[in-house]
């Protein structure tokens, strides 16, 4: 049984499952059904799944951004057909879904739990004085972005997978399908929305993460205070510029 030593102000050591009070920081061995069902283990899987997709975040990023190349939507279609039609991009595909799912799940147990205690938060943190609204939102934020996701999928990903029969087969022109869905007001408005909670549930959870698993001391608080809000604005800002270039026509 794998295990995990968490130690305080210190990096992740792996070895074999261990947890950390939030408070005391007092260890304690746990098993794999506290791990899915303790307060602890859901903040480490949180912060374990939390990382992964911001991970796919940057790379999601990087690929629409080839909408930008002015080129007719080539370079942006070739990189969805790479992605669509190799087995490994596929493969991590499951994953990523398995790893939102498991995010999802254990961010909303969280809530409701943390709503129960109602003295417990979110993440392992320094206390909770000051603690901007954002950052004591993030169930609705969560829930905001899921109901933006279910939104998205329905627009690209079932229409792309179904006429590829959910195999390696053709991909349809996602280039043209991005101009057709961003032609309406409306779904331009809701992305603008999305990407808007996305950016405030980042700013608190790209810190809450690295909490979670200790590396937040002095020495790292201002890299990861930094990075975590650069990266908080960043990425959704060009994600909400998407939907914008393409309605405004800024793309050639």
């Amino acid at each position: 049984m794998t295990k995990i030593i968490l130690k305080n102000n210190d990096f992740l050591k792996f070895e074999h499952y261990i947890c950390a009070d939030s408070s005391t920081f007092n260890f304690c061995i746990m098993t794999w059904k506290q791990v899915f069902t303790s307060s602890v283990g859901k903040k480490l899987i949180m912060g374990f799944t939390g990382i992964f997709l911001i991970l796919f975040l940057i790379v999601h990023v990087g690929l629409n951004a080839c909408i930008w190349a002015n080129d007719g939507g080539k370079m942006f279609n070739a990189g969805a057909h790479f992605m669509g039609a190799n087995w490994v991009p596929r493969i991590l595909e499951v994953g990523l879904f398995l790893g939102l799912l498991l995010h999802i799940v254990q961010g909303l147990m969280l809530v409701f739990y943390n709503r129960s205690k109602r003295g417990i938060q979110y993440a392992i943190a320094y206390g909770n004085k000051g603690s901007k609204w954002y950052s004591r939102s993030m169930g609705l934020l969560g829930t905001l972005i899921l109901m933006f996701l279910v939104l998205h999928l329905s627009n690209f990903w079932f229409p792309n997978r179904s006429h590829q029969g959910f195999l390696l087969g053709e991909e349809i022109d996602l280039y043209q399908k991005m101009q057709e869905v961003f032609s309406e007001l409306w779904v331009v408005i809701v992305y603008v929305a999305g990407c808007i909670s996305l950016a405030y549930h980042l700013a608190h959870g790209f810190q809450s993460a690295f909490k979670t698993f200790g590396v937040y001391n002095k020495r790292w608080h201002a890299v990861i205070s930094t990075l975590g809000f650069a990266f908080a604005i960043i990425v959704p800002l060009l994600f909400a510029l998407m939907p914008l270039s393409f309605y405004f026509g800024w793309i050639s």
